[in-house]
């Protein structure tokens, strides 16, 4: 114990943690996903996710985590840009930021009552927009429960996880790199496009891979929200795990196994943009 040390005791629960609900679960879903009933090596079940279904809902899925993950980064980046480059007064900046702590992580069955409640069919926006300016939102084509109403429910903890990650970064930028520029005769304009956003660019990268990353792994959210109606690869999985659809645990483990590759490889992106970011920063 001495060899360690008793700071090292502060750790365990945290290790526990992650080896019961994050390592083995994973390691379970790897090992699944190559093999058949009988416990059998096999590669059948990921060539089972070939299925036009499957492949239909992975597109989906990739769709509207695209959608989400852009979005939310030109909103919350120019929220972000407004609260710290812009002049905005203390008293804005530190409500914005303590409400995007909060609401980056509001999301599952709250998030989709939410949304219903202010924009479904008989939402408190919805039916004030028909009663005082008689503009019927549903009758214009909008869908709640629809690729775009589930975009827009995404990005209400999108935008604000954008500004949690970026704000930083620009408070980073050196006032010497904008003297600098000016002294040379370059516009506002020219700065943001030859200094900033160069300097930006890797975490603009790995903050939209995790905002991809972040949307595309959601299920309660979307589940909650659509139910059935929209066959994304969480619902899809989900549905399988209660034994409705697909009634192949080895098959809803190649498809969780799909999952972990596209996540992963979206989180190695972000982990590889920030550290090229933080070179920059230091």
């Amino acid at each position: 114990m001495s060899r360690f040390g008793w700071n090292w005791l502060g750790i365990v629960p945290f290790l526990a943690f992650a080896g019961l609900f994050l390592v083995l679960p994973t390691m379970n879903i790897v090992i699944g996903a190559f093999q058949n009933p009988e416990g059998h090596f096999t590669l059948a079940n990921l060539a089972g996710l070939a299925s036009p279904r499957i492949v239909d809902s992975f597109a989906i899925s990739i769709k509207v985590s695209l959608a989400s993950a852009l979005l939310g980064c030109l909103i919350g980046f120019a929220m972000a840009a407004a609260v710290v480059m812009g002049g905005v007064p203390d008293w804005i900046k530190a409500p914005l930021m303590t409400f995007s702590g909060v609401a980056s992580n509001f999301a599952g069955v709250p998030l989709a009552f939410a949304f219903i409640a202010t924009l479904g069919r008989v939402g408190l926006v919805t039916m004030l927009l028909k009663q005082w300016f008689g503009i019927n939102i549903y009758a214009m084509g909008f869908n709640l429960l629809s690729f775009w109403g589930l975009t827009l429910t995404y990005l209400f903890f999108q935008i604000p996880l954008m500004i949690l990650i970026i704000t930083p970064a620009l408070e980073g930028l050196k006032r010497e790199w904008r003297e600098a520029a000016e002294v040379l005769g370059a516009s506002s304009g020219q700065y943001w496009r030859m200094v900033a956003l160069p300097i930006l660019f890797p975490s603009l990268l790995g903050t939209f891979a995790l905002l991809f990353a972040n949307s595309f792994g959601a299920v309660a959210t979307a589940y909650a929200l659509t139910g059935s109606s929209l066959s994304i690869v969480p619902i899809m999985l989900f549905a399988q795990i209660r034994g409705d659809v697909l009634q192949d645990p080895h098959l809803g483990y190649a498809m969780a196994f799909g999952m972990i590759v596209v996540t992963g490889l979206a989180n190695l992106a972000y982990v590889i943009m920030r550290s090229r970011a933080e070179r920059w920063m230091r």
